[in-house]
């Protein structure tokens, strides 16, 4: 099955209308199934949005995207600080003390970036 990926506006739409249909008895249940999500996502949605303006929740968003941005740009940063410390510490005068280094700083930068995304 497909999934579906709702917008926020549609989301706080969402869970004004179940809000709606509670107040008078109406089963979680029975309301999900009429908006065609499950009850986890209601939950979930409840839980993450509840209570938010449409405007808070785009803002949310936004926040969300740039925090994975600055986060992508803080591993790069340190990335690039590893490999330059390890080029400094490096003795490389020689041709073969040079091949050395470099396959020694690759080996450094493959393994710190294999962790730093998991």
């Amino acid at each position: 099955m497909a999934r579906k990926r709702f917008t926020p506006e549609q989301i706080i739409s969402m869970l004004r209308e179940a809000e709606v249909r509670l107040s008078p008895g109406e089963k979680v249940k029975g309301i999900c199934r009429g908006l065609g999500i499950t009850e986890q996502t209601y939950y979930r949605w409840r839980k993450d949005c509840g209570g938010m303006k449409l405007s808070q929740a785009r803002r949310l968003k936004e926040l969300e995207r740039e925090n994975g941005r600055l986060n992508e740009a803080v591993t790069e940063l340190k990335l690039d600080k590893l490999i330059l410390k390890g080029a400094l510490e490096a003795n490389c005068y020689a041709p073969a003390a040079t091949k050395k280094a470099i396959s020694l700083l690759h080996d450094e930068y493959m393994t710190h970036l294999v962790t730093s995304l998991s």
